[in-house]
């Protein structure tokens, strides 16, 4: 049994948010929750908000089932780039810099222990 959670579009590069998800890669989800409240990045939010998410959807599609959230664990988690915001600033010499803004894309399926 899984169930899982997506969140899109999230302000924050994928390059930065893969590195909060390798902390947390394939552990328990009490033992995740615990690892993203107390990391510093501001990556860790999303990705706690996600399985947070991903949880709560598993306990609604099996809510007669005798599970807790110490018997899931984090089956899958991935980042994937999501479209890049292109903004443009003034340089010298009367040319123009691109900057561009990357987003995200996150999922995360939670399976419980068999």
């Amino acid at each position: 049994m899984e169930a899982r959670a997506v969140e899109k579009y999230l302000r924050t590069s994928p390059i930065k948010m893969r590195r909060v998800v390798e902390l947390v890669k394939g552990k328990n989800v009490e033992e995740a929750l615990n690892i993203l409240h107390f990391s510093p990045k501001r990556s860790a939010r999303y990705v706690e908000k996600a399985l947070r998410s991903a949880v709560a959807n598993f306990f609604e599609a099996y809510e007669g089932k005798k599970i807790t959230a110490k018997d899931l664990y984090i089956k899958q988690i991935y980042v994937d780039g999501g479209p890049i915001l292109r903004r443009f600033r003034p340089m010298s010499m009367g040319r123009v810099g691109r900057i561009r803004r990357r987003t995200s894309h996150l999922t995360i399926v939670v399976e419980d222990i068999q």
